[in-house]
């Protein structure tokens, strides 16, 4: 049966084990920076519109601003330069606990001495929310995550995962128009942080509202967010769906961040010979495809030096021709379905994607340490850098 309740001039529709939060949750970052004491830039010039409803990941190495940028949007850091608006309105004066936001930290942040319940209750307690609504939207969130049964215990009897859902059970009864999550699932163990990704996953299905998400891990920008906002030494590098940015890289920095194992590089040369192109390695000429070729000959590229990037998974096994590269196999992992080859060529460690079933039947069981196998690029799936600028040619 369907409940009703408002809260804070927000209204929240509970239909069995869906909850959607009747906000518009818009939000814009204009021209945002974050300078430090001693000119320090952490931030520079961030621009982002998120959409109602939209699922967006920051992610990027350690101290490139995400973190920052997440805690300029919630209100703990005061933004140095810039506009940061929600739902039309401009918001960088206003008062963490006024901005409608709910954040969930990655280390969970619960009150000891409290219980489950009192702890996700804590928050409705301090705005006078009726007490029979505080329990009806407190078991609303605890069935909707799974800890019903933990309402009762105290935090330190209740694993890293169930921490993690009392967390952000706290910050769904708050009905709040933005969801913020900083590094949720670090703290977790490789096995819990999967389960607990998919739990993410699920929960945004039943909680339709804003949610911008920070991690490191590019595995979780890949599988969460409807668009992921890589950036590096507090600037923006590339903003797109996770098959964008994994198809078409603005950089060297975004091409070799997303995809594992990471993307190879080579020193090449790209040879313009009328409409066509070809990319020489190590003496050896690739033709790239028609489509590239198209976008090159658009773009007015030249003959020049390049930065040439290939995935793992697009480099082929093959039988010896003039047309291949030869390695010679270093390391061997057995991943299951696919082995992952690591080759010197020209002394430098190339990394192939083979799945068993495209070996050779003499490499069945592997290929020994020392042997020499031939490889080759595919024509469309190759990545082209400017040298000077790492940018994409295409």
């Amino acid at each position: 049966m369907s409940q009703r309740f408002r809260s804070s001039g927000a209204r929240c529709v509970s239909g069995g084990d869906h909850i959607t939060i009747n906000n518009m949750s818009t939000v814009s970052l204009k021209n945002v920076k974050k300078i430090y004491e001693g000119n320090v830039t952490a931030v520079h010039d961030f621009n982002l519109e998120i959409a109602d409803k939209e699922f967006i990941v920051l992610v990027g190495p350690s101290g490139c601003g995400k973190s920052t940028t997440l805690r300029m949007i919630a209100g703990l850091e005061e933004i140095s330069e810039g506009d940061l608006i929600i739902d039309d309105k401009r918001v960088n004066d206003v008062h963490p606990k006024d901005r409608d936001i709910a954040m969930v930290f990655q280390s969970y942040a619960l009150y000891p001495h409290m219980t489950v319940y009192e702890n996700m209750a804590f928050a409705l307690e301090l705005r006078k929310v009726p007490k029979d609504e505080i329990d009806r939207k407190v078991r609303d969130a605890a069935e909707i995550l799974g800890i019903t049964q933990y309402l009762e215990r105290k935090p330190k009897a209740l694993s890293g995962g169930q921490r993690q859902r009392v967390a952000i059970g706290r910050a769904i009864v708050r009905e709040p128009k933005v969801f913020l999550m900083d590094e949720p699932l670090s703290n977790l163990d490789a096995k819990l942080r999967n389960q607990m990704r998919a739990e993410i996953i699920k929960l945004r299905q039943r909680i339709d509202t804003t949610f911008v998400y920070v991690t490191h891990d590019q595995t979780e920008a890949m599988t969460l967010g409807d668009r992921i906002v890589i950036m590096k030494d507090g600037f923006i590098m590339q903003i797109g769906t996770p098959q964008e940015v994994f198809d078409h890289p603005a950089n060297i920095f975004v091409a070799g961040f997303i995809g594992m194992p990471q993307m190879n590089f080579f020193d090449a040369e790209l040879v313009k010979n009328g409409a066509a192109y070809n990319v020489n390695v190590c003496g050896v000429n690739f033709p790239v495809s028609e489509e590239i070729a198209e976008k090159l000959v658009a773009n007015n590229v030249t003959s020049q030096p390049i930065t040439l990037g290939v995935r793992p998974e697009h480099i082929k096994f093959q039988q010896s021709s003039d047309s291949t590269l030869v390695g010679t196999v270093s390391v061997c992992e057995m991943m299951g379905s696919e082995y992952h080859l690591h080759v010197t060529t020209d002394e430098k460690d190339v990394v192939l994607r083979v799945p068993t079933t495209e070996l050779p039947k003499e490499f069945a069981n592997g290929i020994p340490y020392g042997s020499d196998i031939h490889y080759s690029f595919r024509p469309d799936l190759m990545h082209l850098f400017n040298k000077e600028t790492e940018n994409n040619l295409i």
